[in-house]
């Protein structure tokens, strides 16, 4: 089974709208609907926003239904002027840019259990999303996505993320997700379409380009698991 993370009712809908033979269950909050989409079993999850969100509805999806991959599918803001409004990011690794523990001389982010500050992406996933969204024709990038519990806008707090961690992409739920997935042994990957830039008006940019950022994201979502079955 294929586990697939929202934060957004909208990042969900159209991939719960093309899903067959779909149930849905609760724990707790948490809803998860379940059936067969693009000829693969798929439970997709709802979040909601944030990292304690979305590391609450990984593990229950792992406990519940074991999938062997979690894919994490949203919208992103851009750190880099090879990512523009509707491109997606596919995540190579992600890291935690809020986790902070400099101050008992650790470096930023940084998790003694990695030994470094990247949680990894299945690199067969990054492939397989890679020639999905050339075969929708969306412009993809490989990128590092930083993750923390900030929507980004501020341009000298993206400089600084950037910075740090070579980052190109920014989100809030990714990195909870990919952590969740380190400890349980569970393949990640994070699809996130690109919805304001780096040096736009990002709060109206957000709202704007949302509906198209989400589309483009669940359609290389879509065609990634109809390979996966060819």
């Amino acid at each position: 089974m294929i586990g697939i993370i929202c934060a957004l009712e909208i990042e969900a809908e159209k991939l719960k709208a093309n899903m067959t033979q779909s149930e849905i269950s609760h724990i707790g909050r948490l809803s998860f609907t379940s059936g067969e989409l693009m000829g693969q079993k798929t439970v997709i999850g709802m979040a909601g926003i944030g990292k304690v969100n979305a590391a609450m509805c990984a593990q229950a999806m792992i406990m519940r239904y074991a999938p062997s991959l979690i894919v994490n599918s949203g919208v992103a803001g851009s750190l880099s002027a090879q990512l523009s409004i509707g491109d997606i990011a596919v995540g190579t690794g992600v890291v935690e840019h809020d986790f902070d523990t400099t101050a008992v001389g650790d470096p930023p982010a940084f998790f003694a259990e990695l030994n470094g500050d990247t949680f990894p992406c299945d690199k067969d996933a990054v492939r397989g999303i890679l020639r999905a969204a050339e075969i929708e024709g969306v412009h993809a990038v490989p990128a590092k996505i930083a993750s923390g519990d900030q929507f980004i806008s501020e341009a000298s707090v993206k400089s600084r993320i950037v910075e740090l961690f070579d980052a190109q992409a920014c989100e809030m739920e990714a990195g909870a997700i990919a952590h969740v997935c380190y400890y349980n042994g569970v393949r990640c990957a994070v699809i996130r379409a690109i919805s304001d830039s780096t040096d736009g008006e990002h709060e109206v940019e957000f709202y704007k380009f949302l509906p198209v950022a989400a589309d483009n994201s669940a359609r290389v979502m879509m065609t990634f698991l109809k390979g996966m079955s060819a």
